[in-house]
């Protein structure tokens, strides 16, 4: 980590001063179009370029991750560019320099800055230089991981990372995992665990046999709950419309009611809120695992947002009791700043995960309790990517104390923003600030009617967009249209955070003037 808590880049190599010298044409690496020359004689098929076609890539990524601070997050002639990756099917292909050359001309310039420091939009963090180069590690050895013969290295590797992330989280190490491709499958995850468990208390084992006679699994929470959760009861066959939310006017939960509604409900499941997605509230775990303990009811985390406050010791109680919970979701390409896809799923009861995914009646697979883990039986996933290589990168390059400095930068900088917020006279915070969103909307002075302040900053999110210098996306926040940006990637400093103030209060001006 530099003296800014940010993770250190180790790749001086790839400057743009020593990428000019191993360029003596200065053309910009990404734009440079090789002459073809990958097909064999025949013009059949592909020859062995692959280093040359990587080295493309090397020799592009200096001047773009050196470009990220003073990128635009939305480039001006994104569409245009856009349109060059059309076009019919090359009937012969123009070999794989002249492709990857072509695609780096277009990818480089067009993308969005979703990478940068000033994109605050959703739960965006940035990949530290140790979690990108382990993302290349991983196209490099191209392991397929589902099963432990195809790649013992990837299995291994899913097992020590599911340990150190128990670790840092303060999970006991007896509990089991498997990293999913996002938050949502994690989610997936861990309610078809809670499906599996519910199922078998009406006698029904409804991995063989389905959900076919059952009455609908009752599944409660606050108003806090994520859409990926009614995402994952729809594609589990429980419905999305299940959900049943117990909670106060604020979307808090109602703990006395839900403790009422649970005595007669039979065998349920719960779902707790570790970070809304709003203003980064927190459901009361630690309530939440004393009523399933006394009703015996499942408890399911969604930690997306918020589970990664357990690194650090000023947040780490916002998570009490987190780790009593039957099943927890959540995700690194978030706030541990790891590439996509890394997310993953926690059990208390490590069985639980086989016996919802595995069993496939396939003679070829080796059996779930196998000590060498073939993990395409711990969850949906069959063919996976060894996703658990940046991951490993990542952990073992910052540790323990480069991934909560990292945590409580972000929580400084929410802070900072906050602050701001309310030194200004035509901004107002919406809710406290807590984790690393901030919730607040432009209210200039002497407006005060509702509709119109909703108009307002509705206008004022797209020109936000339109503008291009920050990104922060708009919510409906209790009824009120409102700014939510979040921080979490590693590359922001303060000076990002008052850009977007300022920019905020430039654009809201204009906008209030028309």
């Amino acid at each position: 980590m530099d003296d800014r808590g940010r993770p250190e880049d180790p790749a001086p190599a790839l400057s743009r001063e020593n990428l000019a010298g191993q360029n003596p044409s200065g053309q910009d690496p990404a734009r440079q179009a090789p002459p073809r020359q990958d097909l064999d004689a025949a013009g059949r098929g592909p020859v062995d370029n692959a280093a040359a076609a990587l080295e493309l890539v090397a020799r592009a990524a200096g001047p773009f991750l050196a470009g990220l601070q003073d990128r635009p997050v939305h480039p001006p002639d994104r569409d245009r560019l856009l349109d060059e990756l059309a076009g019919p099917l090359p009937e012969d292909g123009d070999g794989a320099l002249v492709a990857v050359a072509e695609l780096l001309r277009v990818g480089t310039a067009a993308a969005t800055a979703t990478a940068g420091p000033r994109y605050f939009g959703y739960v965006v963090g940035g990949a530290t230089p140790a979690a990108q180069a382990g993302d290349w590690v991983v196209s490099l050895l191209d392991q397929p991981t589902g099963l432990w013969p195809t790649s013992p290295l990837a299995a291994k590797a899913e097992t020590v990372v599911l340990g150190w992330l128990k670790d840092l989280l303060g999970f006991p190490a007896s509990h089991g995992g498997v990293l999913t491709p996002s938050a949502t499958f994690a989610n997936l995850t861990g309610l078809a665990c809670a499906r599996h468990w519910w199922a078998a208390r009406h006698g029904v084992d409804v991995a063989a046999d389905g959900l076919a006679g059952l009455p609908r699994m009752p599944v409660l929470s606050s108003g806090y709950a994520h859409a990926s959760c009614r995402k994952a009861l729809q594609v589990l066959g429980c419905g999305r419309d299940g959900l049943r939310l117990v909670a106060e006017a604020d979307g808090s939960l109602d703990v006395d009611r839900l403790d009422r509604e649970l005595a007669d409900s039979g065998p349920a499941v719960l779902i707790g809120t570790a970070g809304e997605v709003d203003a980064g509230r927190y459901d009361p775990l630690d309530e939440l695992a004393d009523l399933a303990e006394r009703h015996g009811a499942w408890l399911h985390v969604d930690g997306a947002f918020g589970l990664f406050a357990a690194a650090s010791p000023r947040t780490r109680g916002l998570v009490r009791g987190v780790e009593r919970a039957d099943s927890v979701a959540a995700d690194c390409h978030k706030w541990l700043n790891t590439p996509y896809e890394s997310g993953f799923a926690l059990v208390r009861d490590r069985s639980a995960l086989a016996r919802a995914f595995g069993s496939w009646n396939a003679a070829y697979l080796p059996e779930p309790d196998d000590e060498r883990i073939s993990y395409n039986t711990l969850g949906p996933e069959s063919s996976r990517r060894a996703r658990a290589l940046p991951l490993w990168a990542a952990l073992r390059a910052y540790g323990r104390a480069g991934h909560r400095a990292l945590v409580e930068r972000h929580l400084g900088l929410a802070r900072r923003l906050g602050e701001l917020v309310e030194a200004a006279d035509d901004l107002e915070l919406l809710s406290p600030v807590t984790l690393f969103v901030v919730c607040f909307r432009y209210r200039p002075a002497g407006m005060a009617d509702p509709a119109g302040l909703d108009a307002l900053n509705r206008s004022l999110g797209a020109a936000l967009a339109e503008d291009g210098r920050v990104h922060a996306g708009t919510t409906s926040h209790r009824g009120v249209v409102a700014l939510r940006p979040a921080i979490v990637n590693w590359r922001t400093r303060p000076e990002d955070v008052e850009l977007l103030v300022a920019v905020v209060r430039e654009l809201g001006a204009r906008v209030a003037a028309r």
